[in-house]
């Protein structure tokens, strides 16, 4: 049974009004709190997640049918997923620190760079004009495709097709 707070929340919640936010906090905040607190233990995360939580209600409210769920069910699921993404979120983030210290970036020493590779430029001019232009816009004056295909006024599958080819021709300079 549908308690009258809860219809008039649903109906809030429906024609846009934003005091339906404040009686969603005042009667659920606790409850979706405990939910998120399940998953994230750090407190100040679990506030952030709860704030998240109630953004996204406020924006998906107009697609929610209480057909298909309660409208605790429907918050409960919103919250969980937010804390899940967030927890998802900071475990990438914690996993893709670069350790300056184990890098072998700097390390090159010039006799493991293939000289021959270096000098691009000049193979470049071995290739057929129409190839060197978008090799050369795409490459070396670092242009995306959609860019070099608006500068060069050509169509972007032509700009596609010449990079294809550029490249397979100068594959063929670098390895024979």
């Amino acid at each position: 049974m549908i308690s009258s707070i809860e219809k008039e929340i649903v109906s809030l919640l429906q024609k846009g009004d934003k005091k339906a936010i404040s009686l969603l906090y005042e009667n659920y905040a606790d409850s979706l709190y405990g939910v998120i607190k399940k998953i994230i233990t750090d407190d100040d995360t679990a506030q952030d997640v709860l704030q998240e939580s109630f953004v996204k209600i406020w924006r998906y409210a107009k697609k929610y049918d209480s057909s298909k769920a309660k409208l605790f069910t429907w918050l409960y699921r919103i919250a969980y997923n937010t804390a899940i993404d967030k927890v998802r979120s900071l475990k990438n983030k914690t996993g893709k620190e670069v350790q300056i210290e184990t890098s072998s970036v700097y390390k090159i020493t010039s006799n493991e760079l293939n000289q021959d590779v270096i000098d691009i430029r000049k193979h470049l001019s071995s290739l057929d004009e129409k190839y060197q232009i978008v090799i050369n816009a795409l490459f070396f004056e670092g242009m995306t495709q959609q860019e070099a295909s608006d500068e060069l006024d050509i169509p972007l599958g032509t700009i596609k097709s010449r990079l294809k080819i550029g490249l397979r021709e100068l594959k063929k300079i670098y390895n024979p």
